[in-house]
């Protein structure tokens, strides 16, 4: 499994032969057709998973289903028929079981936040998702605040890496995200959802520096960077 950071809260995922795009939004529009992301985009998309309706998250969808008419999209239900009205193709899902999709289990888990749309639409509950693939099995936090309820993550099995939001103001900032990963019994994490605005600046090396001496290690990737899980 790799996982590739294009931009804020917006990654790739490479589950085998399928392609996940996670939460897609590039502030500078000129981003998408930049050659670093180009190069990951450009090529079949098979699916968009969105944690909850915030533009931040949700206001590149369009240009991802122009690119790929047949992709599917995964998010709750209110999102899902959000979409599913503009022709894009949805699987409508909420807090509950986890459901089998060609590149793994995947379950919706409880996030802390707020959600709706830039029109005043209301975007349903914000989450995040827990993934197990025959590989590995990695939870994504969506925007969250730190919440007790992580701590029944591990219980479905270890996680090898969680992505959490790090830059605070509107989620968990540093301190709240280390102690995340405590409740998540995971050592690898990748921060984003930081420094893309004022307001969620890090100190990177710092914020690293935390990690370590609480025993964790923190990933901070540039755009187009990748990892293998």
């Amino acid at each position: 499994m790799k996982l590739t950071f294009l931009y804020h809260s917006t990654y790739l995922l490479e589950i085998n032969k399928y392609k996940l795009i996670i939460d897609p939004f590039f502030y500078d529009k000129k981003l998408l057709y930049n050659n670093i992301i180009s190069k990951y985009i450009n090529n079949k998309i098979n699916y968009i998973l969105l944690t909850h309706a915030h533009y931040d998250h949700v206001d590149d969808v369009n240009f991802f289903y122009k690119k790929n008419p047949d992709i599917l999209l995964i998010s709750n239900y209110e999102i899902s028929s959000f979409f599913e009205k503009k022709g894009i193709k949805t699987y409508g899902i909420n807090y509950g079981s986890f459901i089998e999709f060609p590149f793994g289990l995947l379950k919706y888990v409880i996030a802390i936040h707020s959600s709706s749309f830039l029109n005043g639409t209301y975007g349903g509950n914000p989450g995040g998702f827990l993934l197990h693939t025959k590989e590995k099995n990695i939870y994504l936090s969506g925007d969250t605040s730190v919440t007790y309820d992580m701590k029944l993550i591990p219980k479905y099995g270890k996680i090898d890496l969680s992505v959490l939001s790090i830059g605070g103001t509107y989620t968990m900032g540093v301190e709240d995200a280390i102690i995340a990963s405590e409740l998540l019994k995971c050592d690898n994490i990748l921060g984003v959802h930081y420094n893309t605005f004022e307001n969620i600046k890090i100190d990177k090396k710092k914020s690293i520096e935390m990690f370590y001496n609480n025993g964790k290690r923190l990933i901070l990737l540039n755009t187009g960077e990748s990892i293998n899980i």
